[in-house]
């Protein structure tokens, strides 16, 4: 039985067995593909069924070749769309504490920023409040050249504009922030109109402390390039941001937020979407059993405050956190977690924080919580 062998020669232009390029004991059959070929030598004695195989190999060779020089084409291109997006223009939607606080220290690094909100009112208030804290920064940062810390703070605040309808200032922007009430259908519906204006690269993220963010982004069409973008409060002092990766998030879409989150001096962290985060996970039920600690009577909330601030060096009291944050806030976060996991013990709701919400003591914000303010 007659033997044939594969080797890789010039291009051809035909699949034949030519007499011409028939030796002494075989001839050559070629297989072209494009610009790709291969040779394959059959001896004369080769049957033909040994010669019809030769040439099926040599035009699957061909064929394999040409698909590889394919895929690394396409690998080429899908990496290069896979770029991250740079974000320059950030919106953020939502002028109260956390709101501003995004703004002012995107603003402060270079990044041009809309601030949207219902009402001028609010966005006044906004301005004022990212003024008075633009001048704290710079009185600490410029201490020594006052002259420079003005010009700080004029240039933060001029790369600041506020509008009152968010879908005419999407259309040019990079980022979206949300930051408004802790309210499902709110958010989705806010993102479900944003969707249809802003621009085709534009990542969408909410600042959502407890719900999830799989729920909200599916209110779009642009799953993939939608995360959560966790900030915390005090926005200008707080170093951490956690980034959380939906199951549809794009890897493009995490890593711009990740590199975002760095440009703004932040140390980002990731994470899944898991209710409450990571933070709020940990934090939240610590500072329930604190409130139940102090309803069964074991210990009096000041003794509490006291104990972890000085046993575990806590800067705040679980109580005077509580406050800080807002009862309304906390109550909000556990009712939802509770509608998720009922039967989670950590999960339960509280008789006194209950109470002091029903009565609108909601802390600091409203001068009386757990504790009372002047």
């Amino acid at each position: 039985m007659g033997k044939a062998g594969l080797e890789a020669p010039p291009p051809t232009s035909n699949v034949t067995a030519s007499p011409r390029a028939r030796g002494p004991r075989g001839s050559w059959a070629s297989a072209p593909r494009g610009r790709l070929a291969v040779r394959c030598w059959v001896r004369v004695s080769s049957p033909p069924g040994l010669v019809a195989v030769a040439l099926f190999a040599v035009c699957s060779m061909a064929f394999v070749t040409r698909q590889f020089v394919r895929s690394l084409s396409s690998s080429s291109t899908a990496a290069a769309s896979a770029k991250k997006i740079l974000v320059k223009h950030v919106t953020v939607i939502g002028g109260g504490l956390m709101g501003a606080g995004i703004a002012q220290v995107a603003a402060a690094t270079g990044h041009t920023v809309v601030l949207v909100d219902q009402t001028e009112d609010i966005l006044a208030k906004s301005r004022r409040g990212i003024e008075e804290s633009l001048r704290k920064v710079a009185k600490k940062k410029f201490a020594e050249n006052p002259k420079a810390g003005d010009e700080f703070m004029e240039k933060t605040l001029s790369s600041i504009l506020t509008s009152m309808d968010a879908a005419s200032v999407v259309h040019s922007t990079d980022l979206v922030v949300e930051a408004i009430v802790e309210n499902l259908r709110v958010k989705s519906e806010l993102f479900k109109r944003l969707d249809k204006f802003a621009a085709e690269h534009t990542i969408f993220a909410s600042n959502t402390s407890s719900l999830q963010i799989t729920s909200i982004a599916n209110a779009t069409t642009r799953q993939d390039r939608f995360a959560g973008l966790h900030f915390f409060n005090p926005v200008p002092l707080m170093k951490l941001v956690e980034v959380i990766k939906t199951p549809m998030t794009s890897q493009k879409t995490f890593e711009s937020l990740v590199d975002f989150s760095k440009t703004l001096g932040k140390h980002p962290v990731a994470c899944k979407d898991t209710p409450g985060f990571i933070v709020n996970r940990l934090l939240v039920p610590y500072l329930m059993e604190a409130v139940r600690l102090y309803e069964r009577g074991d210990a009096s909330k000041e003794d509490i405050d006291t104990a972890m601030k000085l046993g575990a060096g806590y800067p705040m009291g679980p109580f005077e956190l509580l406050d800080y944050v807002g009862l309304d806030t906390t109550k909000f976060i556990m009712d939802g977690w509770h509608e998720m996991d009922t039967k989670n013990p950590l999960f339960q709701s509280s008789p006194s924080m209950n109470k002091l919400v029903a009565e609108n003591k909601l802390g600091k914000k409203t001068g009386e919580g757990y504790y009372k303010y002047k």
